[in-house]
């Protein structure tokens, strides 16, 4: 019997209505609704290439014909697909999923021991690699499942010559392809051209079919796969889009995908929603190569940007950034870490434009909660959940704590997914009634805006006091000289725990000093740093997550 709930469902609606989860029968069922939609408009856009909708959909069915008819692979098997934002994902994604295959998103940056875990878990048959860390799957690839391999490389899908530039600098002068041996692989531009050759069958999807193995990140321990059905997936963009609505116009929007589209943020939000918008999404290959992406941006005219607070915040700190041109700009949003204040006034000061803090995880497809973008936003906080989201706050105990204290953030809806793929022991520690437990710490604000606290994880206790890393952080990072910023818990004799501040300079004059002192503005003094240490760098993760696991192993 499910426990009494005193204040379930108190909290102010994002909209008036609920999702309408009938509207659509799989992802798929979106996709080709999109392409009857905006057939001669421009999909995905990479390195000055384009494909239209049209085009996009020719490709889909090219590869989807292979993967039925050469390959053999039938609903329901895993196909993994390894490389960064280029043409070739879209393509490969759609046609996983036009003929029923369940696709496994894979980090580039993996290491061979990760990868080959990660494919012996989800019992990938197939992959779809880039070249440049294809030596590493010639290693792991006798202890898997997979017995079909396709390698692309960067430049495949640009027109000629740059694609033929393109891939001989890579592979040739920059030497980023090591080599390897897989005499089985094809080659994608092969796999097109057999696949034309023939038609794929269609096969019957529905809600309730699995999409995607979505595994975490593995920053707080062993990397799991969330089962991502078509319901999660679809019911997450429904949402999505009617958050979005007051602002967007159909046929009009281009995003910027700098977030890698193997991440569920990037993956979701600007791979699939914008695609019911007939939007453009221009694809960032590395974004970490801040010139060139600033570049980027001055060639077009975009109007949506998502990102995460370290990405607003290298650009800002660019000595390029005064050359971008916002005045399209709509909607900028921030996920996958805490937005900074400062990273967020800066923003507004320089851009003109509110950056829009939402909250997902992975497990929830991942969208939860955001900021309302017709105003009202709150500065660090998360917002209002999504419509037909459930947001309660629990105890270790399982019950909801009183107004206004602290507590576990627990959801429920039609984006939560079914569990962790062969995991059913970590499965029942998430899940419980069809609540998801997130592991993130939250309070709700009087007015019904929640605002993370920190994950229970990195939560510091320092002589019995909570202390909160991101409201350390924050403080911090209000410091002038202060580029970048983590804090963890270090084990303390006195206290138990003590709070280490670990800090990348932007000021080099700065000293460990000036910012416990600065820190003592803002905080009580158990909440100050008692060591401060300097870095070139902080250690993240893919999508520039801050790694503090790592920071307190260092």
């Amino acid at each position: 019997m499910e426990m009494a709930r005193p204040w379930k469902k108190s909290y102010p609606p994002q909209v008036a209505h609920e999702i309408d989860l009938t509207k659509f029968t799989s992802i798929m069922d979106i996709f080709d609704q999109s392409v009857r939609r905006f057939r001669t408009k421009k999909s995905f856009t990479n390195m000055g290439a384009s494909l239209t909708f049209e085009r996009l959909d020719q490709m889909v069915g090219q590869l989807a014909s292979f993967f039925q008819n050469e390959l053999k692979l039938k609903k329901g098997d895993r196909i993994a697909i390894q490389m960064p934002n280029l043409l070739q994902y879209p393509v490969v994604m759609f046609a996983a999923l036009r003929v029923g295959l369940i696709v496994v998103n894979t980090n580039p940056l993996y290491t061979a021991t990760e990868m080959r875990y990660q494919f012996k878990d989800s019992g990938a048959k197939a992959i779809v690699i880039l070249a440049n860390f294809a030596h590493l799957l010639e290693e792991v690839i006798k202890d898997t499942d997979i017995r079909s391999v396709i390698v692309t490389e960067v430049g495949d899908f640009l027109p000629f010559p740059k694609n033929f530039v393109v891939n001989s600098v890579i592979k040739y002068l920059k030497k980023m392809v090591p080599a390897y041996h897989l005499p089985q692989a094809y080659r994608l531009q092969q796999c097109l051209e057999i696949g034309s050759r023939n038609t794929y069958s269609d096969v019957p999807l529905s809600l309730d079919d699995i999409a995607f193995l979505q595994y975490t990140g593995g920053t707080t321990g062993v990397s799991k796969g969330a089962i991502l059905t078509h319901k999660n997936i679809v019911g997450n963009m429904q949402q999505i889009v009617e958050w979005m609505k007051p602002v967007l116009q159909e046929g009009e929007e281009i995003i910027i995908t700098a977030l890698p589209l193997y991440h569920i943020f990037s993956l979701t939000v600007n791979c699939l929603t914008f695609m019911t918008y007939g939007g453009e999404n221009i694809l960032i290959t590395n974004p970490r190569d801040i010139a060139g992406f600033i570049k980027t941006l001055n060639s077009v005219q975009f109007t949506v940007l998502t990102g995460v607070n370290t990405l607003f915040n290298a650009l800002m700190n660019h000595r390029d950034f005064s050359t971008i041109n916002f005045s399209h700009l709509r909607l900028t949003i921030a996920g996958a870490m805490a937005l900074q204040k400062p990273v967020s006034d800066r923003w507004k000061e320089l851009t003109k434009n509110q950056i829009f803090e939402a909250y997902g995880l992975t497990e929830a497809s991942p969208g939860v909660c955001c900021n309302p973008i017709t105003g009202g936003d709150i500065v660090g906080t998360i917002g209002l959940p999504l419509p037909s989201t459930d947001i309660e706050l629990w105890d270790d105990f399982d019950q909801p704590v009183k107004q206004g204290e602290a507590g576990e953030l627990c959801i429920r809806g039609p984006q939560v997914m079914q569990g962790y793929w062969n995991r059913s022991d970590e499965t029942v520690k998430v899940l419980k009634d069809g609540w998801l437990r997130t592991g993130d710490v939250a309070i709700m604000l009087p007015n019904g805006f929640f605002k993370i606290v920190d994950r229970k994880k990195d939560m510091i206790l320092v002589s019995g006091f909570n202390v909160y890393p991101n409201e350390v952080e924050e403080a911090i990072a209000s410091h002038p000289g202060v580029a970048e910023v983590a804090v963890v818990g270090i084990p303390d004799n006195h206290s138990g725990e003590a709070v280490k501040a670990f800090i990348v300079k932007k000021d080099f004059s700065i000293t460990e000093q000036d910012i416990i002192d600065h820190a003592k503005k803002s905080l009580t003094n158990y909440k100050v740093p008692k060591s401060v240490e300097f870095r070139t760098e902080l250690p993240k993760t893919n999508v520039g997550k801050i790694l503090r696991r790592a920071l307190r192993t260092s």
